[in-house]
């Protein structure tokens, strides 16, 4: 019994770790960091949290098309990203982990505006080896604060 418990907490730790490498990526601006925790064939849905901020964004299918869009979208602003009450749950060799991230945007531009979301992460992963990767994030908001304008480059 010990070893399954054991497992288990290494697994959870595993795909948290996940979700904490995919927010770092953004915020360093490394498409390095960034893909090597996507499947090939991952799918990111921002537009729930978009449609909440005002603007429409696509769902971006496979993991270059993904990091390729992170690191053009972003390229303008700094951000800081906080992952807090990740839930776990996992099924053999796939899992699912919900958390809220805290995003920061400020513009590099103009370090007096900004753009504060609290997003609700919906992650489904799926072991590889011994590695968790993101099969599919949706990102929808809980609550924003600031100029909408930092997010859409303006």
């Amino acid at each position: 019994m010990s070893t399954n418990i054991h497992t288990s907490t290494e697994n959870k730790l595993a795909i948290i770790e996940s979700l904490y490498r995919y927010a770092a990526g953004i915020d360093q601006k490394d498409p390095e960091l960034i893909s090597a925790i996507f499947t090939s064939d991952a799918v990111s849905d921002f537009r729930p949290a978009a449609a909440k901020a005002g603007f429409e964004y696509p769902v971006l299918e496979g993991k270059e098309t993904i990091v390729s869009a992170l690191m053009h979208s972003l390229q303008s602003v700094f951000t800081t990203h906080s992952v807090s009450n990740p839930c776990v749950t996992f099924d053999g060799d796939k899992a699912r982990i919900d958390a809220l991230v805290e995003a920061q945007h400020v513009p590099k531009s103009d370090a007096s505006r900004h753009y504060l979301m609290k997003n609700r992460y919906d992650v489904e992963l799926v072991r590889l080896d011994t590695k968790w990767l993101i099969k599919r994030i949706t990102v929808d908001n809980v609550w924003r604060s600031g100029d909408p304008g930092v997010l859409a480059g303006i």
